[in-house]
């Protein structure tokens, strides 16, 4: 086996600041059992070249070719607009990226001065604030001394706005963080997925696949690893995969991931293996070594763990229980060679200070366990292994890997990427940092429940702990009941008060739509959200549009919700998202608009104080929540 090179890549598109882990988390592991890896992301490298000089005079090309016969007037406004200030483009670009990349900080007063780069595309959003002009906006966000950062945000206005001209005009599937996403989201049916994959390329296909060939003759791998984390990696993926069987027909390629854990469950259909030799799903670790064991003859096929395979043209599922997986403890560190580390772009999208963290600096990625201990929640993936598969590293582990992590990055930020961090393990990783003097940044997700106290929160602040992030999901105790949720709102407001004083930031995730849900608890909901900004108990959140998924207990008991599952399409390939029939008529996406305007406002400060009506151009039911709800339920 030690003969067998391998090559790990995350296809486009996912995000620009920082790696996706799973490669890293692979590569860590398979080093151990002395397999010749290798890792690239061709996500930042396809974005560093289109976004340069030479790709920007490239893309003005295609743009005027496709655009020929097509008067200025009727073009794309964003198409139109590059083309007419094509010059300042190519002029800026480059510098802004350097920028981005933290490699040229002077130019922030150039940026800053609204005169450098064209701020037409990518910037309407500064000037479409509700109550507040774009620059007043800008100062109250980053005051008279946030050069850096307020120059980081118009910077990335600028990025986006590139995107969106290729977006427009040249291939309308490419985004800044997904890439034919709707090709693949829960998509009974292949077809769209293949006539892409065999249709006419695009210029950026020609850029990605110019990009992967240079990583072919570099490593020359004999097997391919492809991790599929969301549905808006599966195009390039399958579009790197065919490139791959084009180089060397004799290359196997192996497709994992998220996406592939969560929708390709009942993949029947045998055309993907035209393009794919093997998909693993769940836990990577043991599923690919077993299988790069067969690649070498050592295994038997009837030995492959959780694997899909085409044989006698019908996709058959390989799943021996000869083999464990191996304990939390036991995969290794991480490691980011072969990565770019000092090409990431650190991008802000929006100036509030907990939401821009996802997409601002790098972070080294970190799991504390495997699975969620809490595994009870009605809307998760509670049946399928990276959720029900509880198992803890103890905090000494933990702590050594940060370290490993540290001299080999040179970079102190961790981002614990559990689906909730079991609090146990956290606080004792936080005394064991305390009590070593390590210094470092960190942010995660947690449930927002009773043992996060106000001591702990300081604890957990002073060994590095800057941000968090939680579900309070539909803000209603009904509902946070029927959910199985285990917290109240009540809980919620004491545990993110209790963190904010301690200066940590606190991000809730909240959702809408839950099966009975009605309109007035929608709105209920609402004014409870705007009650704990008020209060200062969260600095930032998102709403979810609901989703029933297969695997979660409303997927798979629906009565006990009240709902019904409505009949879907025979499913060849994707499946995920279920369409229901919910007999409390609740007209949820005219509410959503409203919702997110509502947040927005909420997240730059502004609105606090006006009624819920403002955010709805609709007649909304009143509520009976106090003023003083949330500032009760702290001082209790």
């Amino acid at each position: 086996m030690s003969e067998l090179k391998v090559l790990l890549l995350t296809p486009p598109m996912t995000q620009l600041n920082t790696p996706y882990p799973a490669t890293a988390y692979l590569s860590g592991f398979l080093k151990m059992f002395g397999v010749r890896v290798a890792q690239r992301d061709p996500a930042i490298e396809l974005i560093l070249r289109l976004l340069s000089k030479a790709g920007l005079a490239e893309i003005k090309e295609e743009l005027e070719a496709n655009f020929e016969d097509v008067p200025a007037d009727e073009r794309p406004e964003e198409v139109q607009f590059f083309l007419e200030h094509y010059l300042a483009y190519s002029n800026t670009v480059e510098p802004c990226i350097r920028f981005l990349q933290g490699k040229d900080p002077s130019l922030a007063i150039r940026l800053c001065s609204r005169r450098f780069v064209p701020e037409g595309i990518g910037f309407e959003g500064l000037h479409q604030m509700e109550g507040i002009e774009g620059e007043e906006h800008l100062h109250q966000a980053f005051g008279s001394l946030g050069t850096q950062d307020k120059a980081k945000y118009l910077a990335s206005l600028y990025i986006s706005g590139l995107v969106k001209v290729i977006n427009e005009g040249i291939d309308p599937r490419f985004e800044l963080s997904r890439y034919g996403e709707r090709l693949a989201a829960s998509n009974p049916s292949f077809d769209d997925l293949h006539d892409s994959l065999e249709g006419q390329e695009t210029f950026v296909d020609d850029v990605l696949k110019d990009i992967v060939l240079g990583y072919f003759e570099d490593v020359k791998p004999d097997v391919l690893g492809l991790t599929l984390p969301f549905p808006g990696n599966v195009y390039a993926g399958l579009k790197i995969a065919q490139t791959a069987k084009q180089w060397n027909p004799q290359i196997k390629v192996v497709l994992g991931g998220g996406y592939v854990n969560t929708e390709l469950r009942s993949l029947r259909d045998p055309r993907v293996f035209d393009y794919v030799d093997y998909i693993c799903v769940d836990d990577g670790e043991r599923p690919f070594l077993n299988l790069l064991e067969h690649i070498a003859g050592v295994r038997k096929e009837s030995e492959l763990v959780r694997t899909y395979l085409l044989k006698a043209g019908q996709v058959t599922y390989v799943d021996s229980k000869k083999d464990h997986d191996f304990p939390h403890k036991d995969t290794g560190t991480p490691t980011y060679e072969g990565l770019p580390l000092d090409r990431y772009l650190s991008i802000c999208e929006m100036p509030n200070l907990m939401h821009r963290i996802w997409s601002d600096g790098r972070w080294n990625k970190i799991t504390l366990a495997h699975g969620c201990y809490w595994n009870k929640c009605s809307f998760c993936d509670v049946s399928l292994d990276y959720i029900a598969r509880y198992d803890e590293a103890q905090a000494d582990i933990i702590l050594a890997r940060m370290e490993a992590l540290i001299a080999e990055t040179g970079q102190t930020g961790f981002h614990f990427v559990d689906e909730a961090a079991p609090p146990k393990v956290l606080l004792a990783l936080a005394q064991r940092i305390i009590e070593k003097g390590l210094t470092v940044t960190w942010w995660g997700n947690i449930r927002f429940e009773k043992t996060f106290t106000p001591k702990v929160a300081k604890i957990l602040a002073a060994s590095g702990c800057i941000a968090v992030s939680g579900g309070l999901e539909v803000a209603s105790d009904r509902l946070l009941k029927l959910m199985n949720k285990g917290v109240t709102v009540e809980q919620v407001a004491r545990v993110t008060r209790a963190l904010t004083d301690a200066g940590i930031l606190v991000h809730a995730y909240l959702m809408y739509g839950f099966p009975s849900q009605t309109k007035k608890e929608t709105i209920e909901a609402l004014e409870y959200v705007r009650q704990l900004f008020k209060m200062g108990c969260i600095q930032s959140a998102y709403w979810h549009r609901f989703a029933a998924t297969v695997h979660s207990p409303v997927g798979k008991h629906p009565e006990q919700f009240g709902i019904t599952l409505l009949p879907h399409d025979d499913i060849q390939f994707a499946s995920n998202d279920i369409d229901f029939h919910d007999p409390v008529r609740t007209d949820h996406e005219s509410l959503g608009e409203g919702l997110k305007k509502a947040l927005y406002n909420y997240m730059h400060g502004m609105g606090l104080n006006e009624k819920l009506n403002i955010w709805f151009d609709q007649p909304i039911p009143s509520h009976k929540i106090p003023d003083d709800f949330i500032a009760s339920a702290i001082r209790h």
